[in-house]
């Protein structure tokens, strides 16, 4: 299963999410979309236009998780390097099946949209369930 991790600004535009996920999905094959549930209402219709499920996760839930690239800022905030990658780690393991922490692993790390308010990252869990 490979997820799409996205990390944004409140003030990402539609345009740029979505051109981030093209960007991505002519890397190959996307599976399901991953970003902090704050941001759902901005990924959800990225998502739909994918026709990929948008899973959801929890600020906590990427806190201490390890990650390629690293942001003093969002250390700061969320206690990880990047929420893309951090969002996609965790998205990958839950749906992935890797059933425990590092059983998934960044494919690509952290991307920047054009307008710089927007991240993605795709790692690599197990089967779909």
């Amino acid at each position: 299963m490979i997820v799409a991790g996205f990390g944004c600004s409140s003030r990402a535009g539609a345009g740029s999410l979505r051109r981030l996920m093209a960007q991505m999905a002519q890397l190959g094959r996307v599976d399901a979309l991953a970003c902090l549930e704050s941001r759902a209402a901005l990924l959800a219709p990225v998502a739909l236009a994918a026709g990929v499920p948008l899973i959801t996760v929890q600020a906590h839930a990427i806190g201490g998780v390890e990650t390629p690239t690293q942001s003093d800022r969002v250390r700061a905030s969320f206690g990880t390097g990047s929420v893309a990658e951090a969002c996609a780690l965790v998205a990958a393991e839950k749906r992935g099946g890797a059933g425990k922490r590092g059983g998934a692993r960044i494919v690509l790390s952290r991307v920047v949209s054009d307008d710089g308010q927007a991240t993605c990252a795709l790692a690599r869990g197990g089967r779909m369930q």
